[in-house]
């Protein structure tokens, strides 16, 4: 069992990519981590909408500001495991089931240029496609993979419920609501 699942946003550029990061931070949380780690720009606000996010849909994701490198480095000389998403990696799917599972998960997503070490600190390179796209997505698909259907189908106590509806329609249940 996973102690720990955490995602490193490395090089996070407050004025470029606060939106993809959110994004990033709302599928980390969603999906099953523990912690979402932000390298770069000081962020205090993201933050903050993450805790709200937390209080409105239950759950909790801890967040933290860290010195990206450093971070990485510690992780994986105390025993954790680094995965680092990127397309220059071997494909997911067959490599996932080589990650140790016993040991605090550390994946790690790149903002701006990544920097060759990180290539070389993880211990795993994995790449969800060859083409260009979308971190979020590579993180989404990578974490089902990893949580399997508890990714999809986690429910936090306390939250806020959106409903399927029919038509397109939702239904919204309210944690204070019967």
């Amino acid at each position: 069992m996973v102690e720990s699942f955490d995602v490193l946003r490395l090089g996070y550029r407050r004025g470029r990519d606060p939106r993809i990061t959110t994004h990033l931070a709302l599928v980390a949380r969603a999906l099953g981590a523990s912690g979402f780690l932000l390298s770069g720009d000081q962020d205090k606000e993201m933050f903050e909408n993450l805790k709200s996010v937390d209080k409105k849909f239950g759950g909790s994701v801890e967040t933290t500001h860290v010195k990206g490198l450093s971070h990485l480095k510690k992780h994986v000389e105390s025993g954790g495991v680094a995965i680092h998403l990127t397309m220059y990696g071997e494909p997911f799917r067959k490599t996932i089931q080589k990650i140790r599972r016993d040991k605090p998960i550390l994946v790690v997503v790149g903002g701006s240029k990544v920097p060759s070490d990180v290539f070389k600190i993880c211990q795993h390179n994995v790449a969800v496609g060859n083409q260009p796209h979308s971190e979020v997505a590579a993180l989404a698909l990578f974490m089902e993979a990893w949580f399997g259907d508890s990714a999809t189908e986690r429910n936090f106590d306390d939250a806020r419920l959106v409903i399927e509806g029919v038509n397109g329609g939702k239904l919204v249940h309210d944690k204070d609501s019967n």
